[in-house]
């Protein structure tokens, strides 16, 4: 069983800067992938990061620039670093995690970008 936290969440002006935390019970270093998703209002979830277990980094294109996720081995941390914010970017931002073919999901921390 890995548990994911999510932290760092809150009401951001538009332009502004978040970092995300994701902690896991687990060494990072075991967990195959470590994933980023956000789900705004009345929209699909949506992947925003991944990192996986040697450290490879994956964003879709939409994200690239302006998100970098990174990890600390030693606090079996993931961050989601989010620049230049934008309103579209407010939303629910989840981690998960999976680890020996099972999924693991945090509650959710929630971004309010004001404009």
């Amino acid at each position: 069983q890995v548990q994911v936290f999510e932290s760092g969440g809150g009401l951001v002006q538009a332009g502004g800067s978040l970092r995300l935390s994701c902690a896991v019970s687990e060494s990072v270093f075991s967990i195959n992938a470590i994933v980023w998703y956000r789900q705004a209002p009345g929209k699909q979830r949506e992947l925003v990061a991944l990192i996986s277990a040697n450290g490879d980094t994956k964003y879709p294109d939409s994200m690239k620039g302006r998100f970098t996720i990174s990890r600390d081995h030693a606090k079996n941390t993931v961050y989601l670093q989010m620049n230049n914010l934008k309103p579209e970017d407010t939303g629910v931002y989840y981690c998960h995690a999976e680890h020996l073919g099972r999924d693991y999901w945090g509650e959710g921390s929630l971004v309010t970008v004001s404009s």
